[in-house]
């Protein structure tokens, strides 16, 4: 079921731009050289190009000039969750879109970042920093430079996961924005508390993440298979870093992803994620899960840390600010399923939350 929206984000007259997929995310970080040993001698992301200000990191297989923008900068945050869309026109969409419910926006037809084209901004209904865009240079695809392949090769960006305090509106409006829901969270009295939606035919582009916000709780590169982040975690461990491993590995109710959350010297969040489903038949059935059920953020029923429902990252407004943050009202995932020994716990009578009762 869905749950009352309360103040939802007006539709606008004109369709939503055609978005494609999430397709990079621009991070600012406090100190370039050891975000830069982070991300590419620990992570093995790829350089594309680099200057003193900023490096440009892609998977293995992207073709599009990045995934991923490091850029210096004195406070820790998220510049742009960016969106790729089908058509140049799409840009035109886009813009008078966000105009129609009053955002600001900001169009570069030079683009925000390298390698990247006529591009808006726009700082969306929930406060998060949106860009969308077309034109981008074509690089290299790594796919068959198996020389340069590593054991825990990162292959693709899979995902954005947003926090907000008020999911239902954030569904509402993302629907509205062409996205669909794959799978949810909870509670016999309606409340929810996340959702996973997508564009791309997989679990999710993004999802929303019930809390305190705007925050970027994490974003999620892909590997083939779970031996890649389970080599990841070996590899932390050599080098005495374990320490920045968050949680996990493990493998998620939701989404039915094995996966890994590591911290950045930022305490910006990485997932690690791998083998998901397929999700574009257009009857697609939507997976609801009760906040209830151990097995929704790890199958096998292993306590989440407070950290991980606590804990994100700042997003920027176009003017580079930290946007405020907005308190959510509606109880909180944590608060209903950690006790007070810090473990998670199932409500007594809950015998029957496996996913194939729900299809």
């Amino acid at each position: 079921m869905n749950a009352v929206v309360s103040n939802p984000v007006p539709t606008p007259s004109i369709a939503p731009p055609d978005i494609i997929r999430c397709a990079y995310m621009e991070l600012i970080v406090t100190d370039l050289a050891k975000s830069r040993e982070f991300y590419v001698d620990v992570l093995g992301l790829h350089v594309t190009e680099e200057d003193e200000n900023a490096i440009y990191l892609r998977s293995l297989e992207e073709f599009i000039h990045h995934n991923l923008v490091l850029r210096k900068g004195p406070v820790a945050a998220v510049a742009s969750f960016a969106y790729r869309v089908r058509t140049p026109e799409d840009v035109d969409v886009a813009e008078a879109y966000y105009k129609e419910l009053g955002c600001r926006t900001e169009r570069r037809a030079n683009g925000f970042t390298k390698g990247v084209g006529d591009s808006v901004r726009v700082e969306d209904p929930l406060g998060f920093p949106y860009e969308f865009f077309y034109t981008v240079d074509h690089v290299e695809r790594l796919t068959q430079r198996y020389d340069l392949y590593s054991a825990g090769e990162l292959v693709r960006l899979d995902h954005f996961n947003q926090v907000t305090p008020d999911v239902p509106r954030g569904r509402a409006y993302l629907e509205d924005l062409g996205f669909r829901v794959s799978e949810d969270i909870q509670d016999s009295d309606g409340v929810t508390y996340a959702a996973w939606m997508h564009r791309k035919d997989t679990v999710h582009d993004t999802a929303l993440t019930g809390g305190d916000g705007p925050r970027m709780h994490h974003v999620a590169f892909a590997t083939h298979e779970k031996h890649n982040i389970i080599q990841i975690c070996d590899k932390m461990g050599a080098l005495r870093i374990s320490d920045r491993i968050e949680r996990g590995p493990g493998r998620h109710g939701v989404s039915n992803a094995f996966y890994l959350y590591i911290l950045d010297p930022d305490d910006h969040r990485i997932e690690i994620y791998t083998q998901d489903y397929y999700t574009g038949d257009p009857d697609n059935p939507t997976i609801t899960w009760d906040v209830h059920d151990n097995q929704r953020r790890d199958w096998w029923g292993n306590p989440v840390v407070p950290s991980w429902y606590t804990e994100a990252s700042l997003v920027l407004d176009l003017d580079g600010n930290p946007q405020p943050l907005l308190a959510r009202t509606d109880s909180s995932e944590m608060e209903v399923t950690v006790g007070a020994d810090g473990f998670s716990y199932t409500r007594g009578d809950a015998t029957d939350f496996k996913v194939g009762s729900q299809l």
